[in-house]
């Protein structure tokens, strides 16, 4: 993963949230990991229900799109999925680490030696592997009471995603691409109170 690629992805994803409204008020960092949370139990859910982004639709996908989104294609074949829910996780992390300055440069697999991770799994699939689903959720979800400062919770999240993502076969990267997209195009705050 190209860790200066996060960077950007992180002040595009900044940029569109506060340009929707999100950042007109201050918010803890507690608020806005609940919110990431929120995002999690969305991705239980899509799993609990099988809806997966079919990934032998990809070609056809890029093929539609050509140089512009298409909305209906993004609804018909992404929203709502495991993908898409996986995305909007990195999303929420990458805006968090945009507003409290945190380079993603530095994000590297050694933070969790903080969380007491045996050091001999601190691979790109690790532990996670032997995880159900849910318990992987349920693993990065500890990262968030871990006590840990937020730059290290923040950039543990993200990596914890991507582990997740690559044990799943999901290109995460373009998920994420397909909905900042996506969220660019929707209205202030995209219709929520928060």
């Amino acid at each position: 993963m190209n860790m200066e690629k996060l960077n950007e992805l992180r002040n595009r994803a900044y940029k569109t949230a506060r340009e929707h409204g999100f950042h007109d008020e201050e918010l803890s960092n507690e608020h806005l990991l609940c919110l990431v949370i929120s995002e999690l139990m969305e991705a239980i859910e899509a799993d609990r229900k099988g809806k997966y982004f079919p990934i032998d639709e990809i070609e056809e996908y890029n093929n539609l799109q050509k140089d512009k989104f298409c909305i209906p294609v993004f609804k018909n074949y992404i929203k709502d999925t495991v993908e898409d829910e996986l995305a909007d996780v990195v999303i929420r992390l990458l805006d968090l680490a945009g507003l409290r300055d945190i380079d993603l440069s530095a994000l590297q697999e050694p933070l969790f030696d903080k969380f007491n991770i045996n050091p001999e799994f601190i691979s790109w699939k690790f532990q996670l592997k032997e995880m159900s689903f849910t318990e992987r959720i349920f693993f990065l979800c500890s990262i968030f009471s871990s006590g840990e400062g937020i730059e290290d919770i923040v950039r543990s999240a993200i990596l914890t995603i991507f582990l997740n993502a690559d044990i799943l076969g999901i290109d995460l990267l373009w998920h994420i691409d397909q909905k900042m997209k996506y969220n660019e195009l929707r209205p202030a705050m995209h219709g929520k109170k928060y």
